[in-house]
């Protein structure tokens, strides 16, 4: 494309900056707007992905047809169908009319779904059905319709990992995706920051008729210095905020750090539970067997409490002596032919649970043992699961399953052969 016709396009669509990038994403919108095929524009959050659609319509020859923006992730789940595809009268609760739907109204024009990440699975074949065929089904209605569309997504989420989640369609996604348009982040432009500085702070300074502000060199370093997570809707708020606030025009470094939010400040919130777990990396297929997990851990939990109750029972028959920390020693489970399991992170346990650990100590081990026993039943299934799921994971290597689940071979050998899995 020619250098020209890109600046021009700039300069109709209010588009700020030069890098090599930004070139190149606007020369891929104005090469494609010529066609009907499909666009996916990604980018981070804020980066001005919504320019690139109003850029390929205007320049396509449904110019003259509707453009209608929707923004997905704004529409409740449960009306999503109905404002895309229309609904009949009656279909549901609160259908008091007939009503046609984005696509019916944008027939012949182009339709932009921003936040296309966010359709729930059942929209997404809908929306399949239509870029394979041009036809659609209104909520409540059996009747086949067309349109004549053109369809620009846009999304900020990894579709890899979407997919990989099953949260995404993957056929959907290459249907979309037949031309892709990557916006760069605001970071990676390099001095177009301070072009986009300059152009809100005079963009303010017209809007509330007041002098502009102007950045220092120790300023200019420090916004070039920033990573801008909220790419350029942060720094034109930033910019607005300034411009209004400041009573100095010359905005300094040490101004900037009043409203630039310092890096990595973000509350990070410990996750109760992950896909992947923090301290042994282990991915889960769902959340099933992560379940499985926490009660296959418990399980071991429950186990090291009552050997350490047996040992104090022991020590009291015992005259004092403390079997259960020679039990722990290094020496002893060296040399020992028992499996011991060694302790775990403890896990906060119910009040029921305490209230059933703390009974008083009686010297009649059997009771113990038999209460014990009941418990251990209730996780026999689970254990068993687990187990299956590791060898799963590990293509039957019993000494890889082993170190997966925590405990020695020996021990998964006789689970193996008690749970009747060989």
């Amino acid at each position: 494309m020619i250098k020209q016709d890109i600046q021009n396009t700039k300069l109709r669509f209010g588009i700020i900056g030069n890098t090599e990038d930004l070139n190149r994403a606007i020369d891929i919108a104005l090469q494609v707007a010529g066609t009907d095929l499909s666009v996916l524009v990604m980018g981070e959050s804020g980066v001005g992905k919504e320019s690139f659609p109003q850029i390929i319509h205007q320049f396509s020859k449904r110019k003259h047809g509707a453009y209608i923006a929707v923004n997905c992730g704004a529409i409740p789940e449960g009306t999503i169908d109905s404002e895309l595809f229309g609904h009949e009268k009656g279909s549901f609760t609160g259908a008091i009319s007939d009503r046609n739907g984005y696509f019916a109204e944008a027939n012949g024009g182009t339709i932009f779904l921003d936040e296309v990440g966010e359709l729930p699975l059942s929209t997404q074949a809908r929306l399949l059905r239509v870029l394979e065929t041009g036809e659609f089904i209104k909520v409540g209605s059996s009747k086949v319709q067309k349109t004549d569309v053109r369809i620009i997504a846009a999304t900020n989420i990894n579709f890899q990992e979407a997919i990989a989640t099953g949260k995404f369609r993957e056929d959907l996604y290459y249907r979309l995706c037949t031309v892709p348009i990557k916006v760069p982040a605001l970071r990676e432009r390099g001095n177009d920051i301070l072009l986009l500085f300059r152009k809100f702070a005079t963009d303010c300074s017209e809007k509330y008729r007041m002098p502009s502000i102007q950045l220092t060199e120790d300023g200019k370093k420090h916004i070039l210095d920033y990573s801008w997570p909220g790419n350029v809707r942060q720094l034109k708020n930033i910019t607005e905020q300034i411009s209004i606030l400041e009573t100095q025009r010359e905005i300094t470094a040490e101004i900037l750090d009043r409203y630039i939010p310092k890096e990595n400040t973000a509350v990070k919130l410990p996750a109760l539970l992950s896909r992947t777990t923090a301290h042994t990396g282990k991915t889960f297929e769902s959340e099933r067997e992560i379940l499985y997990q926490v009660l296959f851990d418990l399980r071991r939990d429950v186990t090291e409490l009552t050997q350490m109750v047996h040992g104090l029972m022991a020590e009291r028959k015992h005259g004092g002596t403390n079997h259960y920390a020679e039990m722990q020693t290094p020496e002893f489970l060296a040399t020992s032919p028992v499996d011991y399991i060694q302790p775990t992170t403890p896990l906060v346990a119910s009040p029921a649970y305490v209230n059933n650990v703390h009974k008083p100590i009686h010297s009649d081990v059997e009771e113990w043992h038999d209460a014990d026993i009941e418990e251990s039943l209730a996780l026999d299934e689970v254990e068993k699961e687990m187990i299956k799921k590791a060898l799963e994971r590990h293509k039957g290597r019993r000494r890889n399953a082993a170190i997966d689940l925590k405990i020695s071979e020996r021990t998964l050998y006789r689970k193996i052969k008690e749970y009747g899995l060989e």
